[in-house]
């Protein structure tokens, strides 16, 4: 995860937030771990929490074993 400060009105305040998942499921999960990660935020308490002031972005690599 990656958060972003940036100077505002003389104050740091976090304005983005970067998530990047690396993941590996087994043979065939692949289109459900894409699904889960585009569907993330709208379950994460957190992400609720601040998407409000702040950006998120999801991403992921997703291996399958």
């Amino acid at each position: 995860m990656e958060g972003y400060i940036e100077n505002v009105e003389g104050k740091p305040v976090i304005t983005r937030i970067k998530v990047h998942y690396h993941i590996k499921v087994p043979q065939g999960k692949k289109e459900e771990a894409e699904r889960m990660i585009s569907v993330h935020e709208k379950g994460c308490p957190a992400a609720i929490s601040v998407k409000r002031g702040i950006e998120i972005e999801y991403s992921g690599d997703i291996e399958e074993e």
